[in-house]
């Protein structure tokens, strides 16, 4: 059976042409969204990914109709196949049930690990040249409490129960994960 899915971005936009091409091919039913790519929230794609069987082919008139990424795409047609559904495009000429189809899945798949792969080295290599300049990464240390004075002073706000860890960390000017994290063991109040 051909199932089709059929999206549009905008209510402006119109679906006749994505659905007219999907009836002409005989898909019956078509889910459609009117929806963004980007937008994770697809009720019509939903639908159809829980309505189509082992042995269905899923229809769209192009890819981008189906994926909000090249990433997502991947994800969504290697659902479809563990399911054992094939996957169908129009425009694009792209049959998952033929072995040229799947041929050129695996290669949108290759490219698609080829470009995570690149990403993950510039990133690594950008990150070691901040370290051999000295930069580390995360979130800078407090400096609120880096000289032992201050922890002593913060130590003994800390002892005298008079004090509420609310008014100390106003006083010291940090928070209250810093106040304990500097005090280490947290010592009892007596």
């Amino acid at each position: 059976m051909l199932v089709g899915y059929a999206r549009i971005s905008t209510q402006e936009q119109t679906l006749a042409l994505q659905e007219d091409a999907l009836h002409n091919l005989g898909c019956e039913p078509i889910f459609t969204d009117t929806a963004s790519g980007a937008l994770t929230d697809r009720p019509g794609l939903d639908q159809a990914m829980h309505y189509v069987r082992a042995g269905d082919t899923l229809v769209v008139w192009r890819l981008d109709r189906l994926g909000r990424s090249l990433k997502h795409l991947i994800e969504t047609i290697s659902q479809l196949q563990q399911r054992g559904i094939g996957f169908r495009s129009i425009q694009e000429n792209i049959d998952t049930t033929t072995s040229g189809g799947k041929l050129i899945f695996h290669m949108f798949g290759a490219l698609a690990e080829f470009e995570r792969d690149l990403i993950r080295e510039r990133t690594q290599a950008g990150l070691a040249a901040a370290r051999a300049r000295g930069r580390n990464g995360g979130r800078p240390k407090a400096a609120a409490l880096n000289d032992p004075r201050k922890v002593a002073i913060a130590r003994a706000l800390y002892n005298d129960k008079r004090n509420t860890i609310a008014d100390i960390c106003a006083t010291l000017r940090v928070s209250r994960a810093t106040l304990y994290r500097y005090l280490a063991t947290r010592p009892q109040r007596t």
